[in-house]
């Protein structure tokens, strides 16, 4: 099974200075890579691109991105992660617009997603996804 990464997990893996804390999920993320399990989208890829100054480490961190192709997105998709986001918010679980279309893509493409967000751990009481295990 192919994984969706979110946003935590690859800016966890891309710091400079890596904490002790976070050497389970580099250590799963390179796993999940070595296995060419790795799923990747491009608001995602855009959210880990925005805000980086120096365009030279911009240049470096978006080739090293192209390794990993988006996984396409259609406008059901879209329509999907709306509804998700309605079934949602009628439980009183907020979430923003990326998060419910990585779910909506997640479920069309049966990926688990990994994630160190626990908004995503709401959204699993109310929505049909998979949150990857990195014990498995």
């Amino acid at each position: 099974m192919k994984v969706l990464i979110d946003t935590p997990i690859w800016s966890v893996a891309l710091r400079r200075k890596h904490q002790p804390e976070d050497a389970s999920t580099t250590s799963e993320l390179a796993s999940l890579v070595e296995d060419r399990r790795v799923a990747l989208i491009g608001p995602v890829r855009q959210e880990l691109l925005s805000g980086i100054r120096e365009q030279s480490q911009f240049d470096r961190l978006s080739k090293s991105l192209r390794a990993f192709p988006d996984t396409f997105i259609t406008t059901a998709d879209y329509e999907e992660a709306a509804s998700f986001s309605n079934r949602c918010r009628a439980r009183g679980i907020q979430g923003s617009n990326t998060d419910f279309l990585i779910c909506a893509i997640a479920v069309r493409h049966e990926f688990s997603i990994f994630t160190t967000d626990d908004d995503f751990t709401h959204f699993a009481k109310v929505l049909p996804i998979v949150l990857h295990d990195a014990g498995k």
